[in-house]
């Protein structure tokens, strides 16, 4: 379910015929979201945000009361699904345990922050650099 869009031919390497742009990415929640028949819903989908996703929020008016209340805003408009959910809604997101309301605000930022996702590391033990990708839904450490 992931959308793509081909990059122009122009600014492409030379070695690669067209590049894609990833804009959805999967995720699992560390305790899930229960619904109103206590299904809990852990695995979802979030979106890039755009400048859209960014200004609307700032016009609703329990924005405008609570700041705090802009996340909310934000997150609901840029998770696609969440279980079998598809209809995500700033009441969706009310309902989120706090961890996973705290962490869906931590992967927004990862995926938004510079346009990729992959992070250089340095491991402790040995010292070797190397890149993770964030993306991947998981918890931080785990593999």
């Amino acid at each position: 379910m992931r959308r793509a869009i081909a990059a122009s031919p122009e600014r492409a390497d030379p070695d690669r015929r067209t590049e894609t742009l990833r804009t959805e990415f999967p995720f699992e929640l560390p305790r899930g979201y229960v619904d109103e028949s206590g299904t809990v819903h852990r695995d979802g989908v979030m979106r890039l945000a755009t400048a859209r996703d960014e200004l609307v929020p700032l016009r609703d008016d329990r924005v405008r009361e609570n700041s705090a209340y802009l996340s909310v805003v934000l997150i609901s408009r840029v998770i696609t699904r969440l279980g079998s959910i598809e209809d995500i809604h700033p009441g969706v997101v009310e309902d989120l345990f706090a961890s996973d309301l705290a962490f869906l605000q931590d992967f927004y930022r990862r995926i938004n922050a510079e346009g990729h996702t992959r992070a250089a590391v340095t491991c402790p033990s040995c010292q070797e650099n190397f890149a993770v990708d964030l993306s991947g839904g998981g918890r931080l450490g785990e593999s």
